[in-house]
């Protein structure tokens, strides 16, 4: 079973169990344990859980597009570096179209990087970029193959984002600046490492709850009827939350033990429509209290990832 294939059965299963249905019902998922903590990156764990090591303590979000995914799921799995121009373009038209939260950090400088280097955005497997109080930062996850003497070219040359970037030869990583000492990165918080490793086109990560004028627009908390107001007052804080963006489907994570997790999948029914429309872009949301986990059928994967990005997810809404 494909990568792709794997994540869809898991939720699929659920959604054909639960459509019917007019309020979300209990979903009953067989999750892996993740491990409490991780200490060292692991290329063979799904991106979002092997960069985990490698981002800041400090980092409050963190965004990860699994390119070799991407790859898979629009049918160009053999596409590298090496692929003819035009199979290449045709794979970068249709990527603005899919969850993907980043089109490709290298890829304003991907001709340069091409004609002088001979590596370009296609050898690149996964990207990850997080932001914190501290500043921003990045990793490269390159294919094995590739020339890591290139590379260390490029980074020298100062060209585009490599400019001053950090290279890791042994694990075919680029970063944006040296790792953290594992104590002092995300992989260090058992809550954080617990939202990660769900395969997905893109995942995203953000530690604390979206204010409501950023989720539904400045003001309209006002506005709120005694219904949806008494729904708001009824939530429990959210520490952290994560959404893994597939090509069908999108898997929630709240944390563990979500006693608000009904009542966070009807937000979306209650309160003032986002801009655009929530309810348009993920459809038919199931929750399961015990996992914290939310899962949606996803009809508009490009909607979705902005959606994501600019913090307009009722779910991940502050308690009023």
């Amino acid at each position: 079973m494909s990568r792709v294939g794997s994540l869809g059965a898991a939720l699929v299963g659920v959604l054909l169990l639960t459509g019917c249905s007019g309020d979300p019902k209990v979903v009953h998922q067989v999750v892996p344990t993740p491990e409490a903590v991780v200490t060292d990156y692991d290329a063979s764990k799904e991106p979002s859980a092997a960069v985990l090591a490698l981002v800041p303590a400090a980092a409050t979000t963190l965004e990860v597009t699994d390119f070799d995914q991407l790859r898979l799921v629009l049918g160009f799995s053999t596409l590298d570096g090496a692929t003819p121009g035009p199979e290449r373009d045709r794979f970068w038209e249709k990527v603005p179209h899919t969850a993907a939260l980043s089109e490709g950090l290298l890829r304003p400088a991907d001709q340069r990087l091409r004609n002088q280097f001979g590596i370009s955005q296609d050898d690149v497997s996964w990207e990850a970029s997080w932001s914190g109080e501290s500043g921003k930062g990045w990793v490269l996850a390159f294919h094995d193959k590739v020339p890591m003497p290139a590379i260390h070219r490029a980074v020298e040359a100062g060209v585009g984002p490599l400019a001053g970037a950090v290279v890791d030869d042994t694990r075919h990583l680029v970063t944006s600046a040296a790792p953290p000492e594992a104590a002092d990165s995300w992989g260090a918080d058992p809550a954080l490492v617990a939202l990660t490793g769900t395969e997905a086109v893109s995942t995203y990560v953000e530690r604390g709850c979206t204010p409501f004028d950023t989720v539904f627009g400045a003001g309209m908390e006002k506005q709120l009827a005694a219904a949806p107001a008494a729904a708001l007052h009824g939530l429990d804080e959210l520490d952290a939350w994560s959404v893994a963006l597939g090509t069908e489907l999108v898997t929630v994570q709240l944390g563990e033990k979500r006693g608000d997790a009904f009542d966070r999948v009807r937000l979306a029914d209650v309160m003032p429509p986002t801009d655009p429309d929530f309810g348009l872009v993920m459809s038919r949301g199931v929750a399961d209290p015990a996992s914290g986990r939310l899962g949606y059928v996803l009809n508009d994967p490009a909607t979705a990832a902005r959606l994501t990005r600019e913090g307009h997810l009722p779910f991940t809404v502050c308690p009023s």
